[in-house]
């Protein structure tokens, strides 16, 4: 399989990443391939993300993205994530993400910071999508390590990668709304339930990652 975009490292980036119950989980569900399993609730995550500087990369420029999707649960009792939206600011990540089956589309995501008070927002072709407010502070007191499974789809077959990650959340951090301002753009059909019922969340200015991880091939 052509490789245009080699693996990347991302190191020390500024991202909001949460979860929370669908308004339409039906229509979340309809994201995904048959076969694949979705938790009784069909949660949804979001990542919003941005990089400053190329330095905090392997081989990219600075960009920002955001990712959305539903989590999976696998036949092996594990878990993992099905992107249904990757749109990024960074023509050679879409690339990467593309040709490993991930459904990518150019956007701009940013995350302003005044005192304790966060909005990232989430835009295509000046149009924004996703705006989140947040609360954040600055104390750091526990690293979250470890890998994330993703899968996506090529063809008939789908693929797996196990992503590290080394995220160093803030505390305080509590999320105080999740607006979805686009109802005609798809990203629309993941929105979440009103009222808001979030799972988990965190902000971290400190986000490592590998981009795409290990892959295999496998049906699940």
């Amino acid at each position: 399989m052509s490789q245009p975009v080699p693996p990347q490292l991302v190191v020390h980036c500024r991202m909001l990443h949460f979860g929370w119950v669908p308004a339409d989980p039906e229509a979340v569900a309809a994201t995904v391939p048959p076969g694949l399993r979705l938790p009784a609730n069909r949660q949804v995550f979001l990542q919003q993300y941005v990089v400053d500087d190329a330095a905090q990369t392997s081989g990219l420029e600075s960009y920002s993205a955001a990712g959305l999707g539903p989590d999976l649960e696998l036949v092996d009792s594990g878990s993992a994530r099905w992107y249904a939206h990757h749109l990024s600011s960074s023509p050679l990540a879409r690339t990467q993400a593309a040709v490993r089956g991930v459904p990518a589309a150019a956007g701009r995501t940013t995350i302003e910071i005044v005192g304790q008070a966060l909005v990232a927002v989430t835009e295509v072709d000046g149009v924004a999508l996703i705006r989140t407010t947040a609360r954040v502070g600055g104390a750091v007191s526990r690293v979250y390590r470890g890998h994330v499974r993703y899968l996506s789809r090529l063809g008939d077959r789908l693929t797996g990668a196990s992503c590290p990650y080394v995220f160093e959340p803030v505390t305080p951090f509590e999320i105080e709304s999740v607006e979805f301002l686009a109802p005609d753009h798809p990203v629309f059909a993941l929105r979440p339930a009103n009222p808001l019922e979030l799972l988990w969340g965190f902000y971290s200015p400190r986000s490592s990652f590998a981009l795409p991880g290990s892959e295999s091939w496998a049906w699940y």
